[in-house]
């Protein structure tokens, strides 16, 4: 099986952006830090699974015993670029209880009446927890860029208060995996394509998804300002090329990985008399 090499380069290092990087510049179909192919790739998500599960078990385990460790995989991308395959292939192959999965869609009457992070706060994920957004706070610099929703200035100061909110995430011992789908404009067209041509992905198709389309050169603006202003060290971006489905999901699956190693979680130790409990146990 051809996985990631012994002396690899991580999959963190490799997708990281960097301060100057353009967009752009990213081949959507490439597979840094991954040798194989496509049965490879299958086969080296299937292969991490157990490993996922446990690290998310020590996790939870650690909350219980007073921990305050948490997770937040931040999942953002163009429509079609594969944001559902990950909360199934992914987020789906741990623990359902120890995962918290939020789908952001456009602010209902009564989250407009606040701020644009207060829904988001409402969203975060408790000790112990693995945070999932599918879609997040960086709509207000997309979307709302994009389509003119407030005035330049309000969505121009927002960079700075996103910033300063993640900031505080990672003082209160939140782990930020910031991920971007980087689809490209032609593999998109193809999904979509396909959407329409077979009748059991019309369910998927969404009409508005041709007028986002008609705004690919905005987007891809506004994702290279947010991935150069709001990608600090404490909470850097991850761009994941995604013309590849498979390779997408195993990239978002090591990245996850790298990230609950890096914790180094730890079994909490017993805070009672193992042996005593054993003879009661045993007397019963």
């Amino acid at each position: 099986m051809a996985t990631t090499k012994k002396n690899a380069t991580p999959f963190s290092d490799a997708l990281r952006f960097e301060d100057g990087m353009r967009l752009s510049d990213r081949d959507p179909r490439a597979t840094p830090a991954f040798d194989g192919d496509k049965a490879d790739g299958k086969e080296a998500l299937v292969a991490a699974d157990d490993e996922l599960d446990e690290l998310q078990e020590r996790l939870y385990a650690m909350s219980r015993a007073g921990g305050r460790r948490r997770v937040l995989l931040v999942i953002q991308g163009m429509d079609t670029s594969g944001k559902g395959g990950i909360m199934r292939h992914v987020v789906g192959s741990v623990d359902p209880q120890g995962v918290d999965l939020k789908a952001f869609k456009a602010p209902t009457r009564a989250e407009k009446k606040h701020d644009f992070l207060w829904r988001i706060r409402r969203a975060l994920p408790t000790p112990g927890m693995i945070g999932v957004f599918d879609r997040s706070h960086y709509e207000d610099v997309l979307i709302v860029r994009v389509h003119d929703l407030v005035p330049e200035k309000e969505w121009q100061g927002r960079y700075a208060t996103i910033n300063d909110f993640e900031k505080e995430l990672v003082e209160d011992e939140v782990t930020l995996i910031k991920v971007m789908m980087h689809i490209s404009a032609d593999e998109q067209k193809e999904r979509l394509s396909e959407r329409l041509e077979r009748p059991d992905k019309h369910w998927k198709y969404n009409p508005g998804d041709l007028g986002e389309r008609a705004h690919w050169d905005d987007y891809q603006t506004a994702y290279q300002a947010l991935l150069q202003r709001c990608s600090p060290e404490g909470a850097p971006w991850f761009v994941v090329p995604a013309d590849r489905k498979w390779y997408a999901r195993l990239a978002v699956q090591q990245l996850l990985l790298e990230h609950l190693r890096a914790l180094d979680l730890a079994w909490p130790v017993a805070d009672f008399d193992v042996e005593s409990e054993k003879e009661r146990l045993a007397a019963l």
